[in-house]
């Protein structure tokens, strides 16, 4: 059973640093490959990054080198995403999705789980 809950979203000044998680209340998370979403006003919900099954992450150009995905293996229930140097272009919502489509080394989609999402917002 999958129900995603993310929290730690808040108010940053530009060049900071925040970490929001992502935690299933339904059970593990380990069984799933996880991942990020954003959405900004007026724009469509975009992909920021998302980890396999086996733990290997993946990152939209646009975040690589400054956000990092990482799982909590041993409660195995929680992701989070680790937002360094923030800007404010990543001003948005952000989701948590399990069972993302990863093929061949690429990130194909969401999967049918979402979060209710957190607000991010980066002041200049």
């Amino acid at each position: 059973q999958v129900h995603l809950v993310e929290s730690g979203g808040g108010l940053v000044q530009a060049g900071e640093s925040l970490r929001v998680s992502c935690t299933n209340s339904g059970g593990t998370i380990i069984n799933y490959s996880m991942g990020w979403f954003r959405q900004a006003p007026g724009k469509e919900r975009e992909f920021v990054g998302a980890m396999s099954r086996s733990g290997d992450p993946y990152y939209h150009d646009s975040v690589k080198d400054r956000f990092t995905i990482s799982r909590d293996n041993a409660k195995q229930n929680t992701l989070y995403l680790m937002m360094n140097n923030l800007k404010p272009e990543d001003t948005a919502v952000y989701y948590c999705n399990a069972d993302v489509s990863v093929l061949g080394g690429r990130v194909l989609g969401p999967g049918s789980h979402w979060g209710q999402g957190t607000q991010v917002t980066v002041s200049a």
